[in-house]
């Protein structure tokens, strides 16, 4: 229950947060106010982690049992402003004069843009790993002073900052709410840097990266790794279990993913500059253990007839005008021989046969690399209400201890197919989001059937879930559409008798026919009534 209340308490206050914000947004937009709004954020939680590494060493160097106790005034200022006590302890250095408390103090100067930028630039400028991300464009004519002044006066708030004090992570959850509400205002836009965090847990829950490395080519604004590291602490792991390593072609979105990681003190491999992954693939050398992304859907200018002859294309040559193929023969040459890779697909990624498609599936298949399909729910993207799929393939389905260290039978030549598409609910007028049971329902099946411990054993269920062998798929064209392998929900047995049942709705039918023509009579006599004279 308190957690409960306290999540609810969360939820409120990122809702509040929001609407202050938008209501300050006048007509900039939002693709453009995403930034100056997530940049604010991001200045006031580095600000404010490092405002609480130096409270402790505040109360280090006055006590007198401390190897940091210093007497005079000189060495214990030395001290609180030495940046290798904020470096050596993972804390951003955030400049003397830079900080959220001297922007909040001139929230109300007329040049508050130019003191916003100027701190942008101190930060990234004693923080190499920041060079080149924050935005640096708060002085500009259309941001006037009060609207900076009143974003600044949003995040300053007491409650915020009485949450923060325990739990520094709000301004996490401020932050990707912020990035869902930005992603709905922008509409198909916003889906090219924000996957849905239910889709996102889904994946994160189902595949279960416990430690190794873990990848995506498609980043984003990076939710798929703050999704498997929130997964870690969850299940008693630590942030070091895993290695992250991402590439994202936008510029801007490369930078917020960078802001978002940074954030949460995630240390991840984004490459030095963002670029194409087709074209100019920065991790050439990783197989990773774990393999997460949303790639777009079905793009045609990927750039596919400069790479015919590709190395990647080991089943196949992609269409020049559809990239799906693409991305799952990327993902699976940085596949490490025992990963495991999820990723998001259009729906006729199951089915299609033009341009090469079926042989490239059917490749896929007859090479065993296959796991488990899941059909899910429409209207889950801001992006786009198209029907899509999840794809899990492995190189290794044998009975062996995973990265995860849980055990697997052997599922040589077996195929899951779940189909989930009448699970979720609507959480706007627009978009559909999966309920943590639904998740957990889907998780649960797929750890089932890969014969995991401490689950329940699996069962095909009618109109859900079906395992079929390769010899199935074979006879259905290699198509992989679940709804084709796991039929149709089964009614509920009628055990009555065919002519008890004719009896039984043959009286129910003689006697609504009796009660209408006893209402029937009801009616007339007041009609009648109604028509008589009245005798004035």
């Amino acid at each position: 229950m308190a957690r409960s209340k306290k999540q609810e308490e969360a939820k409120g206050l990122e809702a509040a947060l929001w609407e202050s914000a938008d209501r300050l947004r006048s007509n900039m937009d939002a693709a453009e106010y995403k930034h100056v709004v997530l940049g604010l954020i991001f200045v006031k939680y580095v600000s404010d982690v490092f405002a609480r590494r130096q409270g402790e060493l505040a109360a280090l160097v006055d006590d007198p049992d401390s190897d940091y106790f210093m007497p005079s005034e000189a060495a214990k200022r030395a001290i609180l402003e030495s940046r290798d006590e904020y470096t050596a302890e993972g804390v951003f250095w955030v400049p003397e004069g830079h900080r959220w408390d001297d922007l909040r103090n001139n929230a109300k100067q007329l040049d508050i843009g130019t003191r916003i930028d100027a701190a942008m630039d101190a930060i990234e400028r004693d923080n190499p790993d920041l060079k080149g991300v924050l935005p640096k464009n708060y002085a500009r004519r259309e941001l006037t002073p009060t609207t900076l002044g009143g974003l600044i006066d949003t995040f300053s708030r007491e409650d915020l900052a009485a949450q923060e004090h325990e739990d520094l992570d709000v301004l996490g959850r401020v932050f990707e709410y912020m990035v869902s509400r930005f992603a709905s205002a922008e509409g198909k836009n916003g889906g090219e840097f924000y996957t849905p965090r239910s889709v996102v847990k889904l994946m994160v829950d189902m595949l279960e990266p416990f430690n190794g490395r873990v990848y995506d080519p498609a980043m984003g604004s990076g939710g798929m790794f703050v999704q498997a590291d929130r997964f870690i602490k969850a299940h008693g792991g630590v942030r070091n279990d895993i290695s992250v390593f991402g590439q994202e072609m936008n510029p801007t979105t490369w930078r917020l993913a960078k802001m978002n990681l940074a954030l949460r003190g995630i240390d991840a491999n984004l490459a030095p500059q963002w670029g194409d992954t087709f074209a100019n693939d920065l991790h050439p050398d990783l197989r990773a253990d774990f393999v997460l992304a949303n790639p777009p859907f079905n793009i045609s200018d990927w750039g596919g007839e400069h790479l015919r002859d590709d190395p990647r294309w080991k089943y196949g040559a992609p269409p020049v005008g559809n990239a799906n193929f693409a991305w799952i023969q990327h993902m699976l040459q940085h596949l490490a021989p025992t990963g495991t890779m999820a990723t998001v697909l259009a729906n006729g990624s199951l089915s299609s046969k033009t341009s090469g498609e079926g042989e490239i599936r059917t490749a896929l298949v007859e090479a065993d690399l296959v796991e488990c399909l899941v059909a899910m729910p429409s209207q889950l993207f801001y992006a786009t209400g198209i029907p899509v799929c999840l794809w899990f393939l492995t190189k290794d389905k044998t009975d062996r201890a995973v990265k995860s260290e849980r055990a697997q039978r052997n599922r040589t030549g077996e195929v899951l197919f779940i189909d989930a598409r009448q699970l979720g609910a609507m959480a706007t007028r627009t978009v559909r989001e999966l309920s943590d049971a639904d998740i957990a329902r889907i998780a649960d099946t797929y750890h089932a059937w890969r014969g995991e411990p401490d689950v329940d054993r699996y069962e095909d269920v009618p109109g859900f879930c079906a395992s079929v062998t390769l010899d199935s798929v074979r006879e259905h064209g290699h198509v992989l559409t679940p709804g084709r392998y796991v039929g149709s929900e089964e009614a509920d047995e009628d055990s009555e008798p065919l002519d008890q049942k004719i009896a039984r709705l043959t009286a129910e039918i003689r006697d609504g026919f009796v009660e209408r023509a006893i209402l029937q009579e009801a009616v007339l006599a007041v009609l009648d009534v109604l028509e008589a004279p009245s005798g004035d």
